[in-house]
């Protein structure tokens, strides 16, 4: 069995659109400071990378699949160029109220992707920016690490807070011992 880290997408790895609204294309999608060294950091540590993310815009009929799917391939090879590797991109494309079993906090990506890669749940990290992907780490078996803003409240508790996933990769390889919380170099984005 292996370990994985799950990395929600939007206010994780990319800004998150204006509340209402969705990245729906490549032109919308600007990553965060520090998310490819992060996701190097992580990898070369032997954790396995794996996007797991609510994408009601579909339902809604904002974007199709293949025009969600080519976006988290533009996003995948962008980050291969900075040196950073994501293994797979799990995506709930079901609205809000659906009873799906995918849509966080239900633990269904997660679950897929473990069966899919033979990931070690509680051996793995869900990190998030909201309640659901709290909820969706814990209800799946994983630890959890929470990318807080300065005005957010959260209601769900989580096992490290951090302030970016940069952050939050040094505090779990710190923890898990894996690596030296040294950046490498080369990495961009």
């Amino acid at each position: 069995m292996i370990r994985a880290v799950f990395l929600d997408r939007d206010g994780v790895i990319n800004e998150k659109a204006p509340e209402g609204q969705y990245v729906t294309d490549w032109g919308n999608f600007r990553f965060l400071p520090g998310v490819a060294r992060a996701i190097a950091l992580l990898h070369r540590a032997g954790f396995t990378i794996v996007v797991v993310s609510n994408q009601r815009c579909v339902a809604k009929g904002l974007i199709t699949v293949p025009g969600l799917e080519s976006l988290h391939q533009q996003m995948c090879e962008e980050l291969a160029r900075a040196g950073a590797t994501v293994d797979e991109v799990y995506y709930c494309p079901h609205e809000e109220g659906s009873s799906c079993g995918c849509r966080k906090p239900a633990p269904g990506m997660l679950t897929a992707a473990a069966r899919d890669h033979q990931i070690d749940l509680a051996a793995s990290w869900m990190i998030g920016d909201s309640d659901a992907d709290m909820e969706a780490g814990v209800n799946a078996g994983c630890k959890t690490a929470r990318i807080l803003r300065k005005s957010e409240a959260p209601k769900f508790p989580a096992d490290l807070v951090a302030s970016s996933l940069l952050d939050a990769a040094d505090q779990i390889l710190l923890l898990e011992k894996s690596l030296t919380p040294a950046r490498p170099h080369g990495v961009a984005v």
